[in-house]
């Protein structure tokens, strides 16, 4: 039987969490806001205690620093979240062995995105916000939280890389861990509530309604990951046929029709097909270059 989640590498669950009250969770919950909209750098103590209604004395006695505040405002928000997934993730492996259910990549998926939208839809556990704090995190060097990171929680990346592995026993390892990467990635980014559109204008998505997230995202992260192992060599292989020596990309061989010659040019048979190959290689060079075909122009001038 397998050890309880808050009991293995010594990473916190709710029980093991410190409880704010009265000053502390006053300078904690600004401090989350100011973070997430400033980021750790340009955040100073000095705001968090204006904002907060406290004087110095009272972060350095609750937090000790501005670093120890950070890890403390990120800790509360990622720990419950990190061992329900596990939760989630137990109970999965629990059912497989039992032949109740099946090890499926969209299972896998499932024991991430339960957690992250129940997550997002209660307020009082961060909401959306807890993406955006850790996306925080992944932006700014905070050394000690992300050492903290890889020493109380490394096995939770390692227990959902178990876990699509044996969803995908034709995969080798190294393309197991590149999904899970890019399809949490995904993810990820989408529970952040992050518009990409809007950088280019207007978009039509809503893109911070967790049910959306979940109808578009997930059908699309799980079809990624359960492509066969032949996808990726086939596009790598269409990647590699397009470059020439070196990995520099051949430039596209254009097959032009002779151009016959008037009548006045005296050049035959000969003439034009000197000159269909004259053009054919200067269409070559025109397309490297990024200039309209030799083709292209000639067409244009008769």
């Amino acid at each position: 039987m397998r050890a309880k989640i808050s009991q293995q590498h010594g990473a916190p669950c709710e029980q093991n969490l410190p409880r704010y009250s009265g000053t502390a969770a006053r300078i904690i919950n600004v401090a989350e806001v100011l973070f997430v909209e400033f980021g750790l750098q340009a955040t100073s103590l000095r705001l968090i205690t204006q904002q907060a209604g406290v004087n110095l004395a009272a972060v350095n006695y609750h937090f000790r620093s501005k670093d120890a505040l950070f890890a403390a405002v990120f800790t509360r928000r990622f720990a419950p979240w990190a061992c329900a997934c596990l939760r989630e993730l137990d109970t999965l492996e629990e059912r497989a062995a039992a032949g109740a259910a099946h090890m499926s990549v969209e299972e896998v998926v499932m024991c991430y995105v339960r957690p992250t939208l129940a997550l997002s839809r209660d307020p009082a556990r961060g909401g959306a916000m807890f993406a955006r704090l850790f996306s925080r995190v992944l932006v700014e060097n905070h050394r000690q939280l992300r050492q903290m990171l890889a020493d109380d929680w490394g096995h939770m990346v390692t227990r959902f890389t178990q876990a699509l592995a044996h969803a995908l026993p034709a995969l080798g390892a190294e393309e197991v861990i590149w999904r899970l990467h890019v399809g949490f990635s995904v993810m990820f980014h989408a529970f952040a509530g992050n518009d990409i559109l809007k950088v280019f204008g207007r978009s039509v998505v809503s893109a911070r309604d967790p049910d959306l997230i979940v109808k578009y995202v997930v059908p699309f992260v799980v079809a990624g990951m359960s492509a066969s192992a032949g996808t990726t060599h086939a596009v790598r292989n269409g990647l590699v046929r397009s470059q020439g020596p070196g990995g520099r990309r051949r430039a596209p061989v254009v097959k032009l029709r002779a151009v016959a010659a008037p009548a006045s040019d005296g050049g035959g048979s000969e003439g034009n097909g000197r000159r269909a190959r004259a053009a054919t290689g200067t269409s070559q060079v025109s397309r490297a270059r990024g200039a309209a075909p030799v083709g292209t122009r000639l067409k244009g001038k008769s």
